[in-house]
Order: structure tokens, then C-alpha cells, then sequence
């Protein structure tokens, strides 16, 4: 079922007083709610990475490749490569000019 369905149906059974719409009520709000944990889990360790990725950009004396950065940080470059992409892409500036996808700070 869809989080945007669960939300209606939770939505529509908010005013009905009656053990089995808490039941449902409660089950609902437990599964919309389930990811969040993993979500924070996952913001938290890239939050972690950031400041060993950061430190090797900054120490850096010229652009690194994401493996480069890897190599010295022990990270793996699947979640180097994802974070670059996806949580500090303002943080970093990013050359695709060649081969590889060179990276230096912003």
C-alpha cells in the first residue's frame, strides 16, 4: 500500500471512535513511521563520512577522484560516489571533463 493511501485512509478514520479504528489507526502510524528510523540511521552515517571526506578534499593538492578519496579515507567509493551525488553535492565542486569525475571543495 502507498504512504500517500495509508495517509488517506488514516485521514478518514481520525473522527471515528471505536476500538478497532485505533487499531487501525495505531498500525497504520507504526508502518508510515517505519522507514523513519532507518532514514535517520542512514542521514547520521553520512553526516560521519562528510567529515572524513571533507578532511581528504581539504588535504588534497589537487582535484581526487572519488576512489582516490576512498583509498585514503577506508570509505567505500559506492557511498563516496553517493554522497558526492546526493548529500554534499553543494559542498563540492565536481570536473567531468575527464576520464574520471574529478572532485575539490566548493
Amino acid at each position: 500500500m502507498k504512504k500517500n493511501t495509508m495517509n488517506t485512509i488514516l485521514s478518514l478514520i481520525a473522527t471515528i471512535d471505536t476500538p478497532e479504528a485505533e487499531a487501525v489507526r495505531t498500525e497504520l502510524t507504526a508502518e508510515l513511521n517505519k522507514g523513519q528510523a532507518k532514514k535517520d540511521a542512514t542521514t547520521t552515517a553520512y553526516a560521519e563520512m562528510w567529515k572524513q571526506v571533507r578532511q581528504a578534499l581539504a588535504d588534497a593538492t589537487a582535484p581526487v577522484t572519488a576512489q582516490e578519496i576512498a583509498d585514503e579515507t577506508g570509505l567505500s567509493r559506492s557511498k563516496i560516489v553517493y554522497g558526492l551525488t546526493n548529500y554534499w553535492a553543494g559542498e563540492v565542486v565536481k570536473d567531468t571533463s575527464g576520464k574520471s569525475n574529478i572532485y575539490t571543495l566548493a
